[in-house]
């Protein structure tokens, strides 16, 4: 008989994959319901419940029972997620207003991934973890980690550390970025293409962006929207120093696999930009739909990659690749800043 650790009811008569799905479906819910709380509204969803996962595995241990489900969760619907999020990225906006913004998040994923793994390997921090913070730091947060995860064949216990530290530290920039913006001397549009070009997820850019105007949240999400357009070209890099670094071991079995998910990734992007225009289909009540289900999904996966964590090796394992995110982290946004005042 399947049963839970630390005493909870038998689930014998439920699938493995099923009831794990529905267990992290249960912790996302959880989640989203402790990012409504004060203090915790700032977290977010995602971070709530991947807390609220690696918590549960601290106090009853892993659902063995359930692993299945739980895999899938942390695997298959994560890639799911990433597929809808390219709904969110026009691609006639990037291509028609943001050529220099394209410029500059080329330069922002080049300079994140140069200093977080510079100060990683001099700080003496894991490699695996360190470079999926430091492609997050350029791109989009846990969105790039979870697409780019299979392609470096990341452990599970890895991303979600990956994913837990920017969502927590790009929440916490996100809200300095709130504070110090009465006192700088930027205009709205000036002001929102530092926080697209600087901050970690959309979701942060939204939040810093927001208290500033229209005009700031639109430069804002334009600058932010073209680095999540360099996600697909910077995957596709990987993927082939992946395959170059595997095709050095004589087993086949090292061989990695192409991310099925990007062309879904694309192919939504190009769905939302041309098509459903063509069709005449408001885009509004679609993306508000596929805006909650990707953040569900999403959240479900996050339950799932939290439940692998053991808090016990957070502090031993995370501290140095934080460090070294966050101070890359405000050397981008001392750069941003004076490249959008030049």
């Amino acid at each position: 008989m399947y049963r839970l650790t630390a005493g909870a009811a038998p689930v014998s008569r439920i699938p493995a994959r099923f009831g794990g799905v529905l267990f992290t479906l249960v912790l996302a819910l959880a989640g989203w319901g402790l990012s409504l709380l004060p203090g915790l509204d700032r977290m977010g969803p995602l971070a709530c419940t991947l807390l609220a996962a690696a918590v549960y595995r601290h106090r009853c241990g892993y659902p063995e029972a359930l692993r299945p489900g739980i895999r899938f969760s942390s695997g298959t619907l994560l890639r799911t997620a990433v597929v809808l999020f390219g709904l969110r990225l026009d691609v006639r906006v990037i291509l028609e207003n943001g050529l220099h913004f394209l410029v500059q998040g080329a330069v922002t994923i080049v300079f994140s991934l140069v200093v977080v793994m510079a100060l990683g390997r001099w700080w003496r921090a894991e490699t695996p973890v360190t470079l999926l913070l430091a492609l997050g730091t350029g791109i989009c947060g846990a969105a790039a980690i979870a697409a780019v995860s299979p392609i470096l064949r990341s452990k599970e216990e890895d991303v979600a550390l990956g994913t837990g530290m920017i969502a927590l530290t790009g929440t916490v920039f996100a809200v300095a970025y709130t504070v110090v913006m009465p006192w700088l001397p930027l205009g709205s549009a000036e002001y929102g293409a530092w926080a697209g070009a600087s901050l970690h997820e959309i979701a942060h850019v939204a939040m810093a962006a927001s208290p500033a105007g229209s005009d700031a949240l639109s430069n804002a999400l334009l600058a932010k929207l073209a680095r999540v357009f360099l996600l697909v070209p910077v995957c596709l890099v990987l993927l082939l120093w992946s395959r170059r670094k595997s095709g050095h071991s004589n087993s086949g079995q090292h061989r990695v696999a192409f991310p099925f998910f990007l062309p879904g990734f694309v192919a939504m992007s190009l769905f939302g930009s041309y098509v459903m225009p063509a069709l005449g289909i408001d885009p509004a009540p679609l993306l508000h739909g596929t805006s909650l289900a990707t953040t569900l999904l999403l959240g479900m996966a996050m339950a799932g990659l939290g439940l692998s964590v053991s808090l016990r090796d957070v502090r031993t394992r995370a501290l140095r690749p934080l460090a070294a995110m966050v101070a890359a982290s405000l050397l981008l946004s001392v750069l941003s800043y004076f490249w959008v005042t030049m």
